[in-house]
């Protein structure tokens, strides 16, 4: 996936309404684009389209556990966190941990 020539991102909460949308406007300025969600309000049908493509890779992944991602990166988007009042009340602790971060 790496290109030197290209800028790299990472993107939590990729598979959101934000985050997948962001996917698509970094994949389209040419940059190598990693996505990360936990896919509990995400879903994979947001970024389906970006899976067939050499600059895309995804990390199903909890942001609020360490995780290493190989090789550098020019920028970090923290996207990841339930957008919703219902959800906020019905996974109050994985919200917490995800806007601690």
């Amino acid at each position: 996936m790496e290109n030197k020539h290209r800028k790299r991102i990472l993107i939590t909460g990729a598979a959101g309404f934000l985050g997948s949308h962001l996917c698509d406007r970094f994949i389209a300025e040419d940059y190598d684009v990693i996505g990360m969600d936990n896919l509990i309000t995400g879903d994979l049908q947001n970024i389906a389209h970006l899976f067939k493509l050499e600059n895309f890779d995804f990390y199903h992944h909890d942001v609020s556990k360490f995780v290493h991602v190989p090789g550098h990166l020019d920028y970090i988007l923290h996207f990841a966190s339930p957008a919703s009042p219902v959800d906020y009340l019905k996974i109050p602790i994985q919200t917490l941990k995800v806007g601690s971060l």
